[in-house]
């Protein structure tokens, strides 16, 4: 059973050894962060009052990352979505995730709608949103050119 817990300084190490490159900090957090991710970053990123960071627990492990963004009150946004420890990867956890992550917005942030992003490429991550309800938003779509290569960043959208 996955569950939530806030992200703290003890949880850097872990968060850092995940983003063993570029692309998958990238992939991970878009352009928020610079390669190789650090503590001083990750320092900031926990005090910005706007982002509620979260570890991924299953049992006792420390397995992945995630967070809810407030930028927008009326429109929360899930972000930095991962299941960081291979070992849990394919197991269905990453659906889980995102509904523990539906019903904390629901239920603490009182949102009838939630949004993310997400890599037009990453096809397992769009079909598990879409499993969860999300849905395409083609209005906001961005591309970033990473490595000469254009990336482009789909919005999904959700009514809970």
């Amino acid at each position: 059973m996955l569950k939530l817990e806030r992200f703290s300084e003890n949880d850097f190490e872990n968060l850092i050894s995940w983003m063993t490159s570029k692309e998958e900090l990238i992939q991970f957090a878009g352009p928020i962060f610079e390669f190789p991710l650090s503590r001083e970053q990750l320092q900031k990123y926990i005090t910005d009052s706007y982002v509620i960071a979260y570890k991924v627990m299953y049992a006792s492990d420390h397995i992945g990352h995630a967070e809810i963004n407030l930028t927008d009150r009326s429109l929360p946004k899930l972000c930095r979505i991962l299941i960081g420890n291979k070992n849990y990867r394919g197991e269905g956890l990453g659906m889980q995730l995102v509904e523990l992550l539906l019903q904390i917005c629901k239920e603490e942030f009182s949102a009838n709608k939630v949004e993310l992003n997400v890599y037009d490429w990453n096809e397992k991550a769009i079909k598990c949103y879409q499993r969860s309800g999300f849905q395409l938003n083609r209005e906001k779509q961005r591309e970033i050119i990473v490595d000469g290569k254009k990336w482009i960043s789909l919005n999904m959208i959700k009514r809970i």
